[in-house]
C-alpha cells in the first residue's frame, strides 16, 4: 500500500507515525511546503519571549530523524499543487527549484492546517507587520522584536495567540497595545469571565483597546502607524496580526471534495472525506459538535494529534474507530493568570437556541488556612431540566488547569451537575479543600436547578425599579469600602434580627462578595415569608469587574 500525507505538523505527523506503527511495509510519503515538520506550534510565542531559549527544543522531530526512526519519505519545501481523484495521484512542486512531478496513492490524507486571516487593509503587507503561524514567521518576528526591545508593539486580535504574544513581547520590555474589534478578549469566553482577565491584563500595564476596528497601516520613518476607524493613529515598531485563522481547503475544494457549513473539509465519523480514498485531519476539517450536533471547526493541537491516530487506524484496519468529536477545550496563560474554556459558552447556547442555566462560583485554589491560596472563578452552563453539562470556564492561578481538565471530561462524558457534587478528588491542604472548587460549582448548580437558589446575572442591577430592593449582606466595613449604588446594608449575621426592616411587597436582590453569604441570606428570607428573593451570581467581586470593564467600552 502507498499512503500520501499532505501537511506534516500535528495531524499529519501523527498520522504518519501511527501508519508506520500499524503497517511496517507500506510506502509512506509526507509532503510539507514549509521547511520544518512536527514542530511545537503552540510554543512559538514563548520562544519569541525568551521563555524557551533553545530554538531546537521547538522541534519534536526533524525530517531526517523522522526518516530514520519511521522509514518515512519526508519531502519538505514541497507543495502539493493539485489532486486528481480519478487517477488517484497528486501533483507536487519542489519549491527551491520549481520542478513538478506526480505521485500516485492508494490512500491520501489531507492535513493542510489553517491559514491566518489577512484582511485587505491598506498597508497590511508593509515591513514590520507579521502573522505567527509557523517557524519562518517566528524567526522573522524574533529578529525584529530583539532589535526593538525598548520600543512598542501593537497586537491586533485578543485571542489565545494574540494574548500570548502580548505577554511575551511585554516581558521583553516592549510596550504593548492590544486592539480587539470585539467587546471582550477571548471570544470563546462569556463576558464575566473575560472581564476578570481583562482587569488583570490592564494591571500589568498592557493597553487594551476593545470594540476597536483597524482601518489600515502607514509607514512613518522607522515606525508603523496603526490606523483605527475613529481616526486615531497608534505608533508602533512592530505589529502582530492575530485576527484569526480559517481552514486551508484549497486542495480539497479544487479537487471537488465536499466542504461543510463551517467551510472546512467535511469528514464523517471515521475522518473520511466525501471521497472514500481521501481522509482528513487537523485544523482544516469540520465535524459535528458533540453538544449541538452542528458542524464546527477546531484549531487545537490536542484534537489534531488524536485525529491522526484514529485516521491511521481506519486506513489500515478499515473504518473501525469512530472519532467522537471535540468539545474545544482550550487554555491560555495570561501573565499570572490561567484562563480556559470547554464545551459551549452561554452566548453560544443562546445563538443555538438551547435552553440552559448558568452558575458562577469563586473558590480557593487550595485550603484557605494553607498559605498562598488564590481565588479561582468557575462558570458552568447546564441543562435546566437534566443538569447535563454544556460547558465550563475557569479563570484563576494555580490549579485552574486541573479543574478545567476535570470539567472538560465531565462535559465530554455528558455528566451532570450532581455528578460534580460527588466528584472525588485528591485532597490535602496544599492542593485543594475538602470540598474542591469543582464540587462547589456542582453544589451551587444543583441548588439552582432544584430551585433552592435563585440567581440573576450581574447586569440585572441595571434594570432595577422602585419595586426592587438591593441588599448588601457583607460586613459594614466591606459595604463602606465599596458597594453597588442604591444598596442597603444588612450583614447576613444580623439578618434574622432585622427581618422587619425588609418589605415583603418588593423584589429583593441580594449580594455578598462572592456569593456564599448571599445564598445563606436568601435561604433565610425564602423561609421567612419573602418569596421574591434573588442572588446576584458571582457576588460583588464579579459585578465590580464587569462594571469596570463595561464603563471602559
Amino acid at each position: 500500500m502507498k499512503y500520501i500525507i499532505v501537511g506534516a505538523v500535528a495531524g499529519g505527523a501523527s498520522t504518519a507515525a501511527r501508519l508506520r506503527r500499524m503497517d511496517e511495509h507500506a510506502e509512506i510519503i509526507i509532503f510539507e511546503k514549509g521547511a520544518y515538520i512536527s514542530y511545537a506550534n503552540c510554543g512559538l510565542p514563548y520562544y519569541i519571549g525568551d521563555v524557551i531559549k533553545d530554538r531546537n527544543k521547538l522541534f519534536v522531530q526533524t525530517a531526517a530523524s523522522f526518516r530514520q526512526r519511521f522509514n518515512i519519505d519526508v519531502r519538505v519545501q514541497t507543495e502539493v499543487m493539485s489532486i486528481d481523484r480519478n487517477a488517484k495521484k497528486i501533483k507536487a512542486k519542489n519549491l527551491p527549484d520549481g520542478s513538478e512531478y506526480d505521485e500516485y496513492y492508494d490512500k491520501l490524507v489531507l492535513s493542510p492546517g489553517a491559514e491566518p486571516v489577512r484582511p485587505p487593509l491598506p498597508g497590511i503587507d508593509g515591513e514590520g507587520i507579521f502573522t505567527l503561524r509557523n517557524v519562518a514567521d517566528t524567526d522573522r518576528i524574533k529578529t525584529w522584536a530583539d532589535a526593538h526591545k525598548s520600543g512598542s508593539a501593537v497586537v491586533i486580535g485578543a485571542g489565545f495567540i494574540g494574548l500570548e504574544m502580548a505577554e511575551n513581547l511585554h516581558e521583553l520590555g516592549i510596550a504593548v497595545t492590544v486592539i480587539e474589534m470585539g467587546k471582550q478578549i477571548l471570544a470563546p469566553l462569556d463576558f464575566p469571565i473575560a472581564a476578570l482577565v481583562q482587569q488583570h491584563i490592564r494591571s500589568k500595564g498592557v493597553k487594551l483597546r476593545l470594540s476597536t476596528a483597524v482601518a489600515g497601516f502607514e509607514k512613518k520613518g522607522n515606525k508603523i502607524n496603526v490606523l483605527v476607524v475613529n481616526g486615531v493613529r497608534i505608533e508602533a515598531d512592530l505589529v502582530i496580526l492575530s485576527i484569526g485563522v480559517k481552514p486551508d481547503t484549497r486542495l480539497a475544494r479544487e479537487a471537488g471534495i465536499q466542504l461543510g457549513d463551517a467551510r472546512g473539509i467535511l469528514v464523517n465519523e471515521y475522518l473520511q472525506t466525501s471521497d472514500p480514498s481521501v481522509y482528513a485531519v487537523g485544523d482544516a476539517i469540520e465535524f459535528a459538535n458533540p453538544i449541538t450536533g452542528k458542524s464546527m471547526n477546531t484549531y487545537l493541537a490536542g484534537p489534531a494529534n488524536k485525529q491522526g491516530r484514529i485516521c491511521a487506524d481506519n486506513i489500515v484496519l478499515g473504518n473501525t474507530v469512530k472519532y467522537k468529536g471535540a468539545v474545544n477545550t482550550a487554555i491560555v496563560k495570561v501573565f499570572d493568570m490561567t484562563v480556559g474554556s470547554t464545551g459551549m459558552a452561554a452566548k453560544s447556547l443562546d445563538a443555538a437556541g438551547i435552553k440552559y442555566r448558568t452558575s458562577t462560583t469563586h473558590s480557593g485554589s487550595h485550603a484557605g488556612y494553607y498559605p498562598d491560596a488564590k481565588q479561582m472563578s468557575i462558570q458552568i452552563v447546564f441543562d435546566p431540566s437534566t443538569g447535563v453539562l454544556f460547558g465550563a470556564q475557569v479563570a484563576g492561578y494555580e490549579g485552574a488547569d486541573k479543574r478545567l481538565d476535570v470539567l472538560a471530561m465531565a462535559t465530554r462524558s455528558k455528566m451532570t451537575v450532581t455528578d460534580l457534587t460527588e466528584f472525588e478528588h485528591a485532597y490535602a491542604p496544599p492542593y485543594s479543600s475538602a470540598k474542591d472548587p469543582v464540587n462547589m460549582a456542582g453544589f451551587v448548580a444543583d441548588n439552582i436547578m432544584n430551585g433552592r437558589l435563585k440567581v440573576v446575572p450581574w447586569n440585572k442591577t441595571y434594570d432595577l425599579t422602585s419595586d426592587d430592593l438591593l441588599v448588601d449582606v457583607r460586613t459594614p466595613r466591606e459595604f463602606e469600602t465599596a458597594t453597588i449604588a442604591g444598596a442597603i446594608n444588612i450583614p447576613v449575621d444580623d439578618l434574622r434580627d432585622r427581618l422587619g426592616e425588609l418589605p415583603k411587597d418588593k423584589t429583593i436582590y441580594i449580594f455578598c462578595q462572592i456569593g456564599l453569604r448571599g445564598y445563606l441570606a436568601q435561604r433565610i428570607l425564602l423561609q421567612s415569608g419573602f418569596d421574591r428573593v434573588h442572588n446576584i451570581s458571582g457576588g460583588f467581586f464579579l459585578w465590580n469587574a464587569c462594571k469596570a470593564e463595561t464603563d471602559l467600552l
